[in-house]
């Protein structure tokens, strides 16, 4: 797999089309933190890690609502921000995850701490 967090947001955006609550992916550390983030700020409703088997998954609990989800830097082209560019999403009523030294973290509070880094999607 090229790219495991366009893999994690296809995933979620294939789930809600057929009408899925649930929806399992592979574990990851990173994948782990921008579904926290997406709890967080309510773009999720659950999100719980299943060691039941041989690999960790990740089992999302999704809300009633669609979602929509774009990847912005992608492995051919990393989009990275400063704390002074970092944009609303639509007009404040999505958020962009971004993975800054701090650890992963909302464009907002991104801007609040600031600090940049890479723009890995945008959750609306």
């Amino acid at each position: 797999m090229v790219d495991p967090i366009s893999d994690f947001l296809t995933r979620i955006r294939n789930a809600q089309m057929a009408g899925l609550r649930e929806v399992t992916v592979p574990y990851s550390v990173l994948k782990d933190q921008i579904a926290q983030v997406m709890k967080k700020n309510k773009f999720l409703d659950a999100v719980t890690v299943d060691e039941s088997g041989k690999f960790k998954q990740l089992v999302l609990t999704l809300p009633e609502k669609s979602l929509s989800l774009k990847r912005v830097s992608k492995p051919g082209q990393r989009i990275y921000a400063g704390s002074d560019d970092l944009r609303k999403v639509l007009n404040g009523l999505g958020i962009a995850i971004v993975s800054t030294s701090k650890g992963v973290m909302t464009g907002y509070e991104a801007r609040h701490q600031g600090v940049g880094g890479e723009v890995l999607c945008e959750v609306s």
